[in-house]
């Protein structure tokens, strides 16, 4: 069993960048597919990004490819998700999460941390 920790959220201005971490215990984050999913209030929680277990395939939602990058660093045993010309829909509680076989699908992951709201203002 994993357990994971979001850290990096804030307040910052459209165009602005900020980066993410989920940090990892209990088991490396090697043994899972690991994702970034977001919930803005009323809303139902989305897809933002994912990066798979073997081979490291990354995939991205429309709405932020070529703004968001996911990576992982085995050593610090942490995924990361920078996220880079912000805008104000981007506004949401990011959530990590961890052991997804359909990898764009909320419900198939297992792990998820506690999030970390990113707001970004007009």
């Amino acid at each position: 069993q994993v357990q994971l920790v979001e850290s990096g959220g804030g307040l910052v201005q459209a165009g602005g960048s900020l980066r993410l971490s989920c940090a990892a215990s209990g088991r490396t984050i090697s043994s899972y597919t690991m994702g970034w999913f977001r919930q803005a209030p009323g809303k139902e929680r989305e897809f933002v990004a994912s990066v798979s277990r073997s081979s490291g395939t990354t995939d991205y939602a429309a709405s932020v490819k070529g703004r968001f990058t996911i990576s992982r660093d085995y050593a610090k045993n942490t995924m990361y998700l920078q996220m880079s010309t912000l805008k104000p829909e981007d506004t949401a509680r990011y959530y990590c999460a961890a052991n997804g076989n359909v990898i764009r699908t909320a419900l198939n992951y297992d792990y998820w941390g506690q999030g970390t709201q990113v707001t970004v203002s007009s």
